[in-house]
């Protein structure tokens, strides 16, 4: 449901207070006075505050982009599962690129070297399928692309897209700064280059809507991302629930709303400011209008998303803004080295090495 209150637009759980708010992004520009500026800025690094989500419209990626985005999407999944598999994600937890199929990755917001703990995690499967790209320039990431010939086009506009969302994320970033009262606004952005970023296709094939109710399957289960900042592009079907602040344990619909970025704070953003940005738990899980099963079986709809998770670069230490601690406000983290707080998040993810027989999803 959507509401107004005042000048703010939100969208969520008016019955619990708490809202995801909805930010015009609009006069966020070059030649936009100061005070437009930080008002914009102060709004978005308020509901990062509070929340830790928000939806940004207006944001500068546009709907035709977003459009072209979702129907190379489509055409990749509507693939054999042996042509995708032309592109296979390696093995293990450090190069995240490349084609992963339905149960490989497996999320949690468990952090654990037993290998044995990640198999039981395991016992539930994730009913997801994706795609994940990076900048050609990020050596310890390097992408794995289909073949020309089975997707023509595919790879140059995935590239283009890449760093169209790049470009977006830094201005987002800048009025965060900005809205935060940091001395220096583009601070963030010399951590920030854009080539430590991770642009993921996602897509959810129809299974049972019983399998997610009695807990034998599940979509996405409850996490926080890892980074800085993620922009996330989704399809009208719905399941994104995020976790209410005001209620722990307890999640709200984030329904959702065309052309528009839902955008949260991840693990080191929140590390970074001393945990006055908020890096929400969040999942995918049923939709909740009925008409997104079919059949008697109650089949859920194919849902199809597009996250582009924002992160520091490799080398980039995180360690506590001078701004976000003081005497009474103590600096909770010790520094922090991204490429080391990526392994130790990605340990469970993925296997070290992935099962022989791969058999795609009806």
């Amino acid at each position: 449901m959507e509401s107004v209150e005042g000048n703010a637009t939100t969208t969520g759980s008016e019955s619990s207070g708490f809202n995801l708010p909805i930010i015009d992004f609009a006069g966020w520009k070059a030649d936009s006075t100061k005070e437009q500026r930080y008002e914009i800025g102060k709004k978005l690094a308020d509901a990062c505050h509070n929340v830790g989500f928000v939806y940004i419209i207006n944001h500068g990626v546009s709907p035709e982009l977003l459009a072209e985005a979702f129907g190379w999407s489509k055409r990749l999944f509507d693939l054999s599962l042996e042509e995708k598999m032309l592109a296979p994600h390696p093995d293990g937890p450090a190069v995240h690129r490349g084609y992963s199929y339905p149960g490989l990755e497996k999320v949690s917001q468990v952090i654990s070297t037993n290998d044995e703990l990640g198999e039981k995690l395991r016992e539930v499967k994730d009913c997801k399928e994706s795609y994940e790209i990076g900048s050609e320039e990020n050596e310890e990431q390097p992408n794995v692309w289909l073949p020309e010939e089975v997707l023509p086009g595919y790879r140059e506009f995935m590239t283009k897209f890449y760093w169209e969302c790049s470009k977006v994320s830094r201005e987002v970033l800048t009025a965060i700064g900005t809205g935060m009262g940091l001395r220096d606004p583009e601070f963030l952005l010399k951590f920030h280059s854009g080539h430590n970023n991770q642009l993921r296709l996602l897509h959810y094939p129809p299974i049972p809507a019983a399998e997610l109710e009695n807990g034998s399957s599940a979509r996405m289960p409850a996490h926080s991302d890892w980074g800085s900042i993620t922009f996330l592009f989704q399809d009208d079907t719905g399941g994104l629930e995020v976790e209410n602040q005001n209620e722990p344990g307890t999640f709200i619909k984030a329904h959702p709303l065309k052309n528009a970025i839902i955008m949260n704070v991840g693990d080191l953003l929140m590390r970074w400011s001393n945990d006055y940005l908020r890096s929400t738990l969040h999942r995918v899980t049923l939709p909740s209008v009925p008409d997104r099963f079919t059949g008697e079986e109650r089949m859920t709809r194919a849902r199809y998303s597009i996250p582009y998770f924002v992160s520091p670069d490799i080398d980039a230490v995180i360690e506590c803004l001078s701004e976000c601690a003081d005497e009474s406000n103590p600096v909770k983290y010790k520094p922090v080295v991204q490429r080391e707080y990526r392994l130790l998040r990605a340990k469970l993810q993925y296997r070290e090495t992935a099962p022989a027989t791969v058999t795609a999803m009806s």
